[in-house]
């Protein structure tokens, strides 16, 4: 049966491979994306975008006419830093688009979904949001609290109708951890001779030395958005929780 998606982060990683696979199996897919040259990537493809700042609220205001099947809330901002020295600001921007944008997302799709008595609501959360560690508190917060959000959403939203359903991706190669490493290392040179620049050199070990294939992710999400029934949490790879157990 074809489906009406609406998918945030649709530019860029899981986001766009998985808004491509879902408009190639003929499903009616729109690309939130955060800026014309994101947009213009997709539209090229013959996929329906619009231009969206999840962190403000005028902006989400444009995403309450449509009525989709299925919201994806895959965007996602990345910010690593030492806890004691790390800006506020910098921890409160990151908190703005993972937590806030997409709960603002959400509460502009909810009422309409509501109103039908059907839908689905995709949290993109994280291995992240069930562990933390060197480095990685600014990012790990906010994954955590999408936890949180996912389990009240499905208890308050199953008796309008909706399901709720996360994804938890490990580490794949999409840009995105690199990108996060990478500033972060920059962030803690400036200290060089401390343990915050040793803890840099782990944490680019940990999460960029054994990346995977971004697809098994977006097969998963792909599934989560036509499958008839889907569990609330996906976890991938499939032993991950296992993996990092043990490494803790």
């Amino acid at each position: 049966m074809k489906k009406s998606i609406l998918i945030t982060g649709a530019g860029s990683g899981f986001g766009l491979g998985t808004a491509l696979q879902l408009h190639k199996a003929n499903h009616h897919v729109v690309g939130v994306c955060q800026s014309e040259q994101q947009a213009q990537g997709l539209a090229d493809k013959g996929i329906e975008t619009i231009i969206v700042d999840i962190t403000k609220d005028e902006s989400v205001a444009r995403l309450a006419g449509y009525v989709p099947d299925v919201l994806v809330n895959n965007a996602g901002r990345g910010q690593l830093g030492p806890l004691a020295t790390i800006p506020l600001e910098d921890v409160q921007a990151v908190f703005d688009v993972n937590v806030f944008g997409t709960l603002r997302v959400t509460q502009a799709v909810l009422p309409a979904m509501r109103k039908r008595g059907s839908g689905r609501v995709v949290l993109v959360s994280s291995i992240a949001g069930v562990f933390s560690g060197l480095l990685s508190g600014p990012y790990a917060m906010t994954k955590h609290a999408l936890e949180a959000m996912a389990k009240s959403l499905s208890a308050e939203e199953s008796a309008y109708g909706i399901e709720v359903c996360k994804i938890n991706p490990g580490p794949y190669a999409t840009g995105f951890n690199d990108s996060m490493v990478e500033a972060a290392e920059t962030r803690v040179t400036e200290n060089d001779g401390t343990r915050d620049a040793e803890y840099a050199v782990s944490t680019r070990e940990r999460m960029l030395g054994n990346q995977l294939d971004p697809q098994e992710v977006i097969d998963a999400m792909v599934n989560l958005c036509v499958a008839d029934n889907v569990p609330f949490e996906t976890f991938k790879p499939d032993n991950i929780l296992d993996r990092y157990k043990t490494a803790k």
